[in-house]
């Protein structure tokens, strides 16, 4: 099937950027669509990573007006899912598009998605008016899809077909086989909030994660601006000069694994899609290896990590700073773009790490030149279905090996005295 149609057929991902004497510069249109089909027949995986990027800065598109909806407005938009964590249209609306959009181009006979929701609360009777609202999201989504480079459905999809799309995402993934892995909205208190969030989306090859690619439509350019609520952010982003970078927010981050690179575009948005959308940078992590120096990251709900024990291994190692606190994976996206140099997350006990949470984020990391292990040092398993089955304590993502050994010694060292 021919991706490179439509009005963004030649301005996506990462052949279309190249580094001349530390400088980064566009590559004309012609060039690169020469070099991206030179890729797609020599690349493994540069089709699917072609595919994902563009679906990925599609729902972000998506996830950015429900937000804006669900601020401005009500919050009738969001309703419980079984385990009482809140939901949005975006949760729904976000698989089926993607799971419509990759059956579509590589035929649902060959697409495996493994991926967070199910319709069991969207299907109940009083959830006739967010099935709805879900269903219009989807297909107002699906019509932008030529903007992206995608086909859009020849007609707008039905109730069924959206609720089949979303379905069909059940598989279990497990050690063979490819199987898509999708967290539609990574950190939807952030979400629903109005802070930061994710869209990841992974492609899992026999148990070893082959591609990432997270969209963090909330993510500043300006690192210090993450430690302010997304709220006040928003107010100075409308104050600012249309013209000026300061302010700049969202971007979509992917790589591939054995590539040794790891990129960066900003979103694709309506008032500049003729503009500088097409624009990617790679990305490398921190070169700071002194713990006096560097900055941790980790989640900001305390039911989801140990706060008080990530702040004792910090005085041990000699952090300084103080931790940066952020929903959803956007922790690993500020590793891998250097802003931050450690991520460390220790579950209470009894909680179970899901693998869309953390698989495009690791493939991104390590490509960027980081490390991610479990705290005993081993690499991640995804190869054991929906679970990280086996992991040792927790999770630390480094920027490099000298702080990864050392925030290891200091967990071997507190470990006994951590009650979790």
């Amino acid at each position: 099937m021919q991706l490179l149609c439509g009005s963004r057929a030649t301005r996506l991902p990462d052949c279309f950027i190249k580094k001349e004497n530390s400088a980064f510069h566009q590559i004309p249109a012609m060039e690169m669509e020469r070099a991206w089909f030179r890729s797609s027949e020599s690349d493994r995986n540069s089709k699917e990573l072609d595919v994902a990027v563009r679906v990925v800065q599609m729902v972000c598109s998506l996830c950015e007006k429900v937000q804006d909806n669900l601020i401005t407005k009500s919050n009738e938009q969001v309703k419980s899912k079984d385990d009482n964590s809140p939901v949005t249209i975006a949760d729904w609306s976000v698989q089926a598009t993607v799971s419509w959009m990759l059956s579509e181009n590589f035929g649902s006979e060959n697409v495996s998605i493994v991926a967070e929701e199910d319709i069991q609360t969207l299907t109940k009777p009083d959830s006739v008016g967010i099935l709805e609202a879900v269903v219009k999201t989807v297909n107002q989504c699906l019509i932008e899809a030529p903007d992206f480079g995608l086909t859009s459905p020849v007609r707008p999809l039905g109730t069924t077909e959206v609720l089949e799309a979303i379905s069909r995402c059940n598989s279990t993934g497990g050690p063979s086989g490819r199987h898509w892995v999708l967290d539609p909205v990574d950190g939807t208190l952030g979400f629903v909030r109005g802070d930061q969030y994710a869209i990841a989306l992974a492609l899992i090859e026999d148990g070893v994660v082959a591609l990432g690619v997270l969209g963090c439509p909330n993510y500043p350019m300006n690192k210090e601006w993450l430690n302010y609520h997304h709220r006040y952010y928003r107010i100075m982003s409308k104050l600012s000069s249309p013209t000026s970078g300061s302010w700049d927010k969202g971007c979509v981050m992917y790589a591939r694994k054995g590539s040794g690179k790891a990129w960066m575009q900003p979103l694709v948005r309506e008032n500049n899609r003729l503009g500088l959308s097409n624009l990617a940078r790679a990305v490398q992590v921190s070169f700071i290896d002194d713990p006096a120096l560097a900055t941790f990251c980790e989640p900001v709900e305390k039911s989801n990590s140990s706060h008080s024990f990530t702040a004792g291994l910090a005085h041990s190692v000699g952090l300084r700073n103080q931790p940066l606190r952020v929903y959803s994976m956007v922790k690993y996206a500020a590793i891998a773009r250097g802003d931050a140099e450690i991520f460390m997350k220790f579950a209470k006990a009894g909680y179970k790490e899901k693998i869309w949470d953390h698989a495009a984020g690791v493939v991104i990391i390590q490509e960027a030149g980081g490390v991610v292990t479990d705290a005993g040092g081993r690499p991640l398993d995804f190869s054991q279905g929906i679970y990280l089955e086996g992991l040792d304590r927790g999770i630390i993502a480094c920027s490099g090996v000298k702080l990864h050994q050392k925030i290891i010694r200091a967990v071997d060292a507190s470990w006994d005295s951590s009650n979790l």
